[in-house]
């Protein structure tokens, strides 16, 4: 299972995209807890705690504790929010973050990260953008992982599942 990596045709922009078999809603409401970013991270970056509201809006605040080098706390608004499609935050260095998400057909929901470092200072942005794409990539497949188990575990709650695993686990 691999993430695409997209060439926006701007240098100080990486994205990355992967369907997920999942509606747009639940992605996004689960995107939008930053308590659940730490469980998809590919960067290895988020340490600890994540500080703040359970479901983000337009200009709430939230915190991360990272690692790069040495350990630290990244503040980071919300600077774009629309219900079920896009979700962006604005960090201290001051790049942007973006998900964005589009229903298909089949129920299941395009997911593609960006990192826009349109405004962050030249020597800053060439920083992270050389580990932005692979870390996005990594970070959407875990997502799509991650859905996959909790489509599992919900499929093995109803009861004729539950009564098969009952006995699959006396054997």
């Amino acid at each position: 299972m691999r993430a695409e990596i997209i060439d926006t045709g701007n240098p100080r922009i990486a994205a990355a995209r992967i369907n997920i078999n999942a509606p747009a809603n639940k992605l996004f409401d689960f995107i939008a807890n930053p308590k659940n970013h730490p469980k998809i991270d590919g960067s290895n970056m988020i340490r600890g705690k994540v500080y703040g509201p359970s479901k983000l809006k337009l200009n709430s605040w939230f915190l991360m504790r990272q690692f790069r080098l040495v350990p630290y706390f990244m503040p980071n608004k919300i600077v774009e929010f629309e219900e079920s499609k896009v979700i962006a935050w604005r960090n201290a260095s001051p790049s942007r973050w973006r998900y964005e998400f589009k229903p298909l057909s089949d129920g299941s929901t395009e997911v593609t990260q960006y990192l826009d470092c349109s405004n962050t200072p030249e020597k800053l942005a060439k920083s992270e953008l050389s580990w932005a794409a692979k870390a996005m990539s990594k970070t959407l497949v875990r997502f799509k992982q991650y859905f996959r188990s909790e489509e599992h575990t919900s499929e093995l709650q109803s009861h004729s599942d539950l009564v098969c695993r009952l006995l699959l686990e006396k054997k």
